[in-house]
């Protein structure tokens, strides 16, 4: 989430700081492009140690908390950890040469850098955000040029000092991590326009810069995650997941869960396990302020509310929370743009609903995505493959998590196959090119080598079947 800035074209010096990031990161390039894999992966190893060792990522981490105001810096393990996952999958990845062989078609595939990469990054987590790209980008020899957010800047320029020390330790040019030292929108957009691939993790005016930068550019689209809880869910591990969803990072990720639809049988037992799991129902006085200090005049979000602790929103709405609760529970039986209570909340706030039917789920699902959210992800609490197979036919994500916690399981865990990453993209849906899970195969470009091979054309009658010498209008 950008903060307002007074709209301004870029200012010479502006110009001339990004062209001589892109000079650097160009240089360094230069110097990589004959490592081999596992130089490379030599690398990739030693700047995920240098930033998710225990120590270095706790400070990190509190050190962004602190400089922001947002975030929190519980929770450290599961974050870290996130971090050796998108190492996992990057060393299990070729990224030099030849990495796919296919002799029935006569293809062999060679990667290639796909270049200097902008790396727009999010005010609320910086630190996994840095890294993941900065393994992906490594991995496929390209550079890094990092354009953080400015009440996240000086995290941002620690994470890459840590980041270029761990490359120079190794004998690697430093300059294939860079980062903007006096962030600005302009200069941002001056990135993205002249790096070769924009990454852009960020808010929605950010990533639509992106994708108007005239350059390729890989964008994530907005959160509203949302979870259906049938009547065969377990309804304790359910109220467990989204616990966790709930409060990681003070529910400021974009995989938080935001909505609960549950099923009318099991609506009351199912609440009263999110009060066991340290949820706090609001009152409909206390929905009603809350709405009025989450949300302005405009419907916009106010950054006071966004990533803040349970208690803090509370304590802004005029109410105190009792100990052991770390979210808050609105009930709501209105979806539409005019309800904000079903839209993003980007908070340790979220919405419950309750359904009668399945297909009335169906409806209220389409909804729902109309408000926002549309292409990023949906979860389900079911053993019911029926109605998970009907859920995943209609349904307008890229992502669906089945008896897992959206915030980890969307981008990848450790117990789904899910590739890891900190970036989501949410297809067309969501306005971006990929529905995909950004990994190492977005950093590279590939030379496809094509040789001839038998021919393989069907006759016309095979092709066109019962068309085949049929009437012609």
């Amino acid at each position: 989430m950008m903060i307002a800035e007074t709209v301004r074209t870029t200012t010479d010096e502006e110009k001339a700081s990004a062209q001589d990031l892109l000079r650097r990161a160009r240089a360094a390039m230069a110097l990589v492009n004959r490592y081999d894999q596992e130089t490379v992966d030599r690398l990739c190893r030693a700047i995920a140690w240098a930033t998710a060792n225990e120590q270095t990522f706790a400070r990190l981490t509190r050190m962004s908390v602190d400089e922001s105001g947002m975030g929190s810096a519980d929770g450290v393990p599961a974050r870290r950890w996130k971090i050796l996952g998108i190492l996992r999958d990057a060393l299990r990845t070729k990224s030099v040469g030849i990495i796919e062989e296919l002799p029935e078609k006569g293809i062999v595939k060679y990667a290639k850098p796909a270049g200097v990469i902008a790396g727009v990054l999010p005010v609320t987590n910086p630190l996994v955000t840095m890294v993941n790209m900065a393994i992906n980008a490594i991995k496929c020899r390209d550079a890094v040029i990092f354009s953080p957010h400015p009440l996240s800047k000086n995290t941002a320029l620690e994470i890459a000092r840590v980041l270029r020390a761990a490359l120079k330790k190794q004998g690697a040019p430093e300059d294939l991590v860079l980062c903007v030292s006096k962030p600005s929108i302009p200069l941002a957009q001056e990135l993205m326009a002249i790096c070769d691939l924009t990454i852009a993790t960020g808010g929605a005016a950010m990533v639509k810069a992106a994708y108007g930068s005239g350059k390729p550019a890989y964008g994530v689209g907005a959160g509203n995650a949302t979870v259906v809880i049938d009547e065969t869910a377990n309804l304790a591990d359910a109220a467990k997941n989204t616990r966790i969803s709930k409060t990681q990072n003070h529910g400021s990720g974009c995989s938080c869960d935001s909505n609960l639809l549950v099923e009318t049988t099991v609506y009351d037992r199912f609440l009263d396990a999110l009060q066991k799991e340290g949820g706090y129902l609001a009152t409909p006085e206390e929905k009603q302020i809350l709405e009025s200090v989450m949300w302005d005049d405009q419907g916009r979000r106010t950054l006071a509310t966004i990533a803040r602790p349970a208690r803090v929103i509370a304590a802004k709405a005029g109410f105190e929370l009792p100990d052991g609760k770390s979210f808050i529970i609105v009930k709501e039986d209105k979806i539409g743009k005019a309800h904000r209570f079903s839209s993003e909340k980007l908070s340790p706030v979220l919405a419950i609903f309750r359904y009668d039917s399945f297909d009335d789920l169906l409806t209220m699902v389409t909804e729902i995505f109309e408000v926002g959210g549309k292409g990023h992800s949906l979860g389900i609490a079911s053993f019911n493959d029926d109605h998970i197979h009907r859920l995943a036919l209609m349904v307008p994500a890229s992502r669906m998590m089945v008896r897992q916690p959206n915030v980890s399981g969307n981008a990848g865990s450790f117990t789904n196959g899910m590739p890891m990453t900190a970036s989501l993209g949410c297809g067309t849906w969501g306005g971006n090119i990929t529905s995909e899970n950004i990994s190492v195969k977005h950093y590279m470009n590939t030379t496809w080598v094509s040789r001839p091979i038998p021919e393989d054309r069907p006759t016309e009658e095979q092709l066109l079947g019962e068309f085949y010498n049929s009437e012609i209008f």
